[in-house]
């Protein structure tokens, strides 16, 4: 799970090369065009463990907004009502909210967009590596609570609706911050349907033997640079095994990775769309 760092620049030389190397539109596409291109991923989960009460219950997540690298606070506004069109019960952002937090200015409007994200049931969050970096850790947390979004950190909380709930857990950044996952489950009811929140989602080929249910992850960026017959060109450490998608694993453990929304170390996407994802519960009680 592990890459080194000349192994990673070497890579990341390897998509600006393969760059390079495209004709004019080509770059135009990848630099201008494709990274403008939001998709809305939709996936159901049906499970046996979720309550009737959450039947069609929308879960929409969304990821990597890296604002302040080539995505500015216009871009995400139209993200804001784009997400709000889809009338979510429970928002979920997995981290990585700005890119530098050392050198970005946080201005007010920041707040006053993602406090325009509603949803019935909450708004919740995970620190994702560059919420940490650069100093950032107190300062992304001040923008998110005053935000009205809750802070999950190596804990959980029950989602309820009607008489019944699950949980919806959250860990640690697992590349910079104190992941522990077993102190984020304690206490979680045994057959409780169990939706977790981990910004890195390579830590599933370990967490896939605890009892959760559901992963939720980001920080791949789906590659960000895909290239016919080379596939992902741009993955950084923690997003080697699994990149983009649904990955079903041991004991009924399913994966979802998403693209995220923007983009770092490059401005470019090629054959990897942003995306948001939205989830559907289908309970089989």
């Amino acid at each position: 799970m592990k890459i080194t760092r000349r192994t990673f620049i070497k890579r990341t030389l390897a998509g600006a090369a393969a760059l390079i190397g495209l004709n004019a539109f080509g770059y135009t596409y990848a630099r201008y065009m494709e990274p403008n291109m939001l998709a809305i991923r939709r996936h159901e989960i049906e499970h046996g463990k979720i309550p009737r009460h959450f039947h069609n219950f929308k879960v929409l997540q969304f990821s990597d907004t890296h604002v302040g690298f080539h995505y500015e606070l216009d871009d995400l506004e139209r993200l804001v009502e784009k997400i709000n069109k889809e009338q979510a019960d429970l928002i979920l952002f997995t981290g990585d909210l700005v890119d530098e937090p050392h050198t970005y200015s946080f201005p007010p409007r920041l707040i006053q967009i993602l406090k325009k994200l509603e949803a019935k049931h909450g708004k919740y969050w995970i620190y994702g590596n560059h919420d940490h970096g650069g100093y950032g850790t107190e300062k992304i947390r001040e923008v998110m609570d005053q935000s009205g979004f809750q802070l999950l950190q190596n804990e959980h909380t029950l989602i309820g609706n009607g008489s019944a709930s699950f949980a919806l857990a959250g860990v640690d950044d697992i590349m910079l911050g104190q992941p522990d996952l077993e102190r984020t489950l304690e206490n979680v009811p045994v057959d409780s349907f169990t939706l977790l929140m981990v910004h890195e989602p390579d830590v599933a080929l370990e967490y896939q033997h605890y009892p959760v249910d559901v992963q939720l992850s980001g920080h791949s960026h789906g590659g960000q640079v895909q290239v016919p017959f080379l596939g992902y060109l741009v993955t950084p450490p923690f997003a080697e095994h699994f990149v983009e998608g649904h990955y079903p694993l041991v004991n009924g453990f399913n994966l979802y990775v998403s693209r995220g929304i923007g983009t770092t170390r490059l401005p470019y996407r090629f054959m990897c769309r942003p995306e948001f994802s939205v989830f559907r519960l289908i309970s089989t009680q």
